[in-house]
């Protein structure tokens, strides 16, 4: 169990670096290239919810979520097009919502390819964005992943301390709705004090990064659903201690595109 720990602790330093250096170090072309090449690893992982075990399958796949993700950022140049995108990508969440409490076993490897894109792409296009916008696009995006983080330790800790109804049962076992709003609470602390850093209205600030998490917890139950179909624990093995790359960001590829939303609403970049 401590070897098992400390491995974890480990892999979360090193990939807290990276993090760092990404958003910080590096030029925003750099760092966006970085951003893609984490997409195309999520969905090398997603390949295999659809079914597709050979190589040269997954190997299609990536590429045809790569084309996806370039010519949606070619559309969404402009700020109008790009709200459009956000948009229907929120929308898209609540729709996966309804289909994690009502219709889990359905769709199929077909549903499972096309809800890839679907969570892969605006997603990709949304933190690229962000880490493109200056002077303060790769500070928010860091917030996000703080409020990202904020939720999960906070639920995992008020669910093992507090948790008595279960969630999404038939798709992620462990997860309750105790530990829900302990992850909730969490988020808002970090949400108050990263707004009045930031000289946000709070209670604007506050309510937008609180609809953020409650979709992040969506694309987390979203990816144990279609890791429960295919036998999976996790969704691959590439981060000692932490699973694969969509077991650390499927909660991110729910949040983004509603923060970065959120922003545009705020008129805090543009």
């Amino acid at each position: 169990m401590l070897s098992g720990l400390r491995q974890r602790i480990v892999t979360a330093l090193l990939l807290a670096a990276a993090l760092v250096a990404i958003l910080f170090w590096l030029p925003a072309g750099i760092a966006v290239a970085a951003v893609m090449l984490v997409v195309a690893a999520g969905a090398w992982e997603w390949s295999g919810f659809a079914g597709l075990a050979r190589p040269p399958a997954r190997l299609a796949y990536v590429a045809a979520v790569g084309l996806a993700i370039g010519a949606t950022w070619w559309l969404t140049a402009t700020p109008a097009t790009l709200r459009l995108l956000l948009m229907g990508a929120v929308v898209w969440w609540l729709i996966a919502f309804i289909w994690i409490l009502v219709g889990t076993a359905r769709g199929g490897a077909s549903g499972a390819a096309a809800a890839g894109f679907l969570v892969l792409v605006p997603a990709a296009v949304a933190i690229g964005r962000l880490v493109e916008i200056e002077p303060a696009g790769r500070t928010y995006l860091f917030v996000l992943v703080l409020l990202v983080a904020a939720a999960d330790i906070g639920a995992y800790f008020g669910g093992r301390q507090f948790g008595r109804h279960k969630l999404a049962p038939r798709v992620s076992p462990g997860k309750t709705w105790e530990g829900v709003v302990a992850g909730v609470l969490a988020a808002g602390v970090a949400a108050v004090l990263t707004g009045r850093l930031l000289g946000m209205p709070v209670l604007a600030w506050v309510g937008v990064c609180l609809g953020v998490v409650l979709l992040s917890v969506v694309g987390d139950l979203l990816e144990s659903m279609f890791k429960r179909r295919v036998g999976l624990k996790d969704s691959s093995g590439l981060l000692p201690g932490h699973g694969g790359v969509l077991d650390r960001v499927d909660s991110l590829t729910a949040a983004a595109p509603a923060y970065l939303l959120g922003l545009l609403q705020l008129g805090v970049v543009g």
